[in-house]
C-alpha cells in the first residue's frame, strides 16, 4: 500500500528535466527566500555524483564548484519545487560514476575533456507516458508474436 501511494505521488510530480549525469557543468536556478521576497539564485559547477533512488522523486544530484580557492559542493533533489531550471552547460567524457576524485585536485590535474553543449542535444529524465504512446509501444511487440518460428534442419 506504501509503496502504490508513493509511486502515485511520484507520478503527480514529474516535470521535465535535462539528463544529469556525472562530468556534466551545469548551472541550477534555485529559488531563495530572503525576508518576504523571493528571488532565483544560479549554482553553476561539475556534476561529481548522480543518487538515482527507488523513485523518481528520490534522485538527487552533487554539484561542485570553486569559490575564492575553496571547494563547495550542494546537494539538489532533482524534482525539488525549490530549482526553477537546470541548464546543462558542458558535457565531459568520463569513466567513472562518481568523481570524487576531483576534491583533492586542483589547477590543471582537475581538468576534464569538455565539449560545449546546445540545450536541444538533450533529452528528458522523466518522459511523459500518454496511453496513445504506449499503445504505439504494444504494437510491434504484437506483430513480432504472430510471426511463426523458422525452423533450421
Amino acid at each position: 500500500m506504501t509503496s502504490l501511494l508513493i509511486q502515485s505521488q511520484a507520478k503527480g510530480a514529474l516535470k521535465t528535466v535535462p539528463e544529469i549525469l556525472p562530468g556534466y557543468t551545469v548551472r541550477v536556478h534555485e529559488k531563495i527566500q530572503e525576508g518576504g521576497k523571493e528571488r532565483i539564485q544560479v549554482f553553476s559547477g561539475l556534476v561529481i555524483s548522480v543518487h538515482k533512488g527507488h523513485v523518481p522523486m528520490d534522485r538527487s544530484f552533487t554539484v561542485r564548484k570553486i569559490v575564492s580557492g575553496i571547494g563547495v559542493e550542494k546537494v539538489f533533489a532533482l524534482l525539488s519545487p525549490v530549482i526553477e531550471k537546470i541548464e546543462v552547460k558542458k558535457v565531459a567524457k568520463t569513466r567513472r560514476a562518481k568523481l570524487f576524485f576531483i576534491r583533492g585536485r586542483a589547477g590543471k590535474s582537475a581538468r576534464m575533456i569538455e565539449r560545449f553543449t546546445t540545450e536541444d542535444e538533450f533529452g528528458v529524465v522523466a518522459p511523459e507516458v500518454t496511453p496513445d504512446s504506449q499503445a504505439q509501444a504494444a504494437e510491434p511487440q504484437a506483430q513480432a508474436a504472430e510471426e511463426p518460428a523458422i525452423e533450421v534442419k
